[in-house]
């Protein structure tokens, strides 16, 4: 499977302190890539440094095979965005900013353009500034997905959004994929999200990848153990992450259930959700 986005020892610091250092993962073709991390992990700066909207201190960043320093033009003429913060003029109509907009891509569709506001009940002569959240991130949408992209790149989309939109979003990315030879890099801390579409996540934690994995693999891997807090002696505690005890046992998550057992047969074994993989990485930093 051809490799869509390829980023090397990407690096970038910032005065005052956080820095991403050395971070490298790849998206395959074909696959929604679910980027997570706490809010300040380095998600954002990620995104923005493999666009080009940041300048990086050292790395590589290639797309569809090509070097992203060499090629950026072509590269973003193939690719869609949608970020969270605000990059329109609020006083434009969707109409006059898409108009600002369209003419950097060559392969600009505006019937698919109309095609998708009248989807999303969306006027071109609507304000920007009069949109809702929600409609905002639809209009994003539109722009992203009417100039036939190769690779959407998604920075916290649904964040604030309503149940309602977060799922007209995930059910449009579905949609998306269903055309083949694309890919999706999909930023986002609610991770319910997730378990829906996603084929591969890629975890970061203080500026650091802790992991890259088929989604289904890593719920394959990670087990939700309980049991009594007495059978907690130190070869137990090698196996365990994130242990939380009372008075009544203690709960936490293991990679090696199999061997945990042999300690302790009659543990108690619970499938484990993407959030609580995460977070068992985010409090033992990435012991695995």
């Amino acid at each position: 499977m051809d490799s869509i986005l390829d980023v090397r020892m990407l690096n970038k610091s910032y005065i005052g302190g956080f820095s991403i250092r050395d971070v490298a993962f790849f998206m395959p073709e074909g696959c929604i890539t679910g980027f997570i991390g706490v809010n300040g992990a380095g998600k954002t700066t990620v995104i923005r440094s493999i666009l080009g909207l940041s300048a990086r201190d050292s790395g590589q960043i290639q797309f569809f095979g090509l070097d992203f320093d060499k090629n950026e033009r072509q590269i973003k003429d193939r690719i869609g965005v949608v970020l969270d913060a605000e990059s329109f003029y609020e006083d434009l109509s969707l109409a006059e900013m898409k108009d600002i907009i369209a003419p950097s891509y060559t392969r600009w569709s505006e019937a698919e353009f109309r095609e998708y506001l009248d989807r999303f009940e969306l006027h071109p002569k609507q304000k920007i500034k009069l949109l809702s959240k929600g409609m905002k991130v639809k209009y994003s949408l539109a722009l992203a997905l009417s100039h036939k992209a190769e690779l959407l790149i998604m920075d916290e989309p649904t964040s604030g959004l309503d149940p309602l939109i977060r799922s007209q979003v995930l059910k449009i990315l579905t949609e998306y994929m269903e055309k083949g030879g694309r890919g999706v890099l999909f930023s986002t801390h609610i991770l319910s999200d997730l378990d829906k579409i996603t084929d591969m996540l890629v975890m970061i934690d203080n500026g650091k990848i802790v992991f890259q994995d088929e989604k289904d693999a890593l719920l394959n891997q990670y087990r939700i153990v309980k049991g009594d807090v007495r059978q907690l002696n130190e070869p137990v505690r090698k196996l365990i992450l994130n242990i939380e005890e009372t008075d009544y046992g203690f709960t936490g998550i293991t990679r090696q259930i199999s061997e945990l057992k042999q300690f302790i047969p009659d543990v108690i074994v619970e499938h484990a959700a993407i959030e609580d993989i995460m977070l068992a990485n985010i409090r033992k930093g990435g012991k695995k």
